[in-house]
């Protein structure tokens, strides 16, 4: 989703790139083995986020953080190489914002609830500890940074009259941005992330190809 009309990657900015590229992989590789391995967990129930409770949190704890920096990597590739045109400000700064988020959400976890980790009372939490108000916020900054960051990319192709790629962005930063629907929030939370991380992989990509 790169702009393909952005000046050559210098090769300092390769390292960064890759690591932003690795970012999306790594994260949803460690939460699918986590989903098929830790007992009693469902994804129609429990949002991916809650894999960082219990004894074996430390896991998720850990993918956030590494995801995250691998935003902040992604973000500094930009930097270096999206030098000019539309963007060339706020998308390192918005991608930067997503990579904090993520670390911030793994710092804070979110509650137990729903019966997860096994041995939680079945419902929701009667009341949100200060870290689970914490890990909410992050990850909802962080998600919304960077659905701003692909409106950004797609006026950037929009100007340059590259209709594919801004219709891919635009896409992209719609469902980023819809609604949470309390029925069904665990499965768009997973959707969103697989967005996300699509998007910074593709980026990520894009910009190393021109190395």
């Amino acid at each position: 989703m790169a702009d393909p009309t952005a000046p050559a990657v210098h090769r300092p900015s390769e390292p960064l790139l890759i690591a932003g590229a690795l970012a999306g992989p790594v994260f949803f590789t460690s939460a699918v083995a986590q989903m098929l391995t830790r007992e009693g967990f469902d994804i129609t129930r429990h949002p991916i986020s809650q894999l960082a409770t219990g004894g074996l949190g430390w896991i998720q704890v850990t993918t956030f953080v590494l995801a995250g920096l691998g935003g902040l990597a992604l973000a500094a590739g930009i930097g270096r190489t999206v030098t000019e045109g539309t963007g060339r400000r706020a998308l390192p700064v918005l991608v930067g914002i997503f990579g904090i988020g993520m670390i911030a959400a793994g710092v804070f976890r979110m509650d137990p609830e729903n019966g997860f980790p096994v041995g939680t009372p079945d419902g929701p939490v009667a009341q949100m500890s200060w870290h689970g108000i914490a890990h909410s916020a992050s990850a909802a900054v962080a998600f919304t940074a960077l659905a701003v960051a692909a409106v950004v990319l797609a006026v950037r192709f929009a100007r340059r009259r590259a209709a594919g790629p801004a219709l891919l962005n635009g896409v992209a930063a719609l469902v980023l941005l819809l609604p949470m629907s309390p029925d069904h929030m665990s499965i768009q939370i997973a959707v969103n992330g697989l967005v996300a991380f699509t998007w910074t992989t593709a980026l990520a990509l894009s910009l190393r190809r021109r190395a």
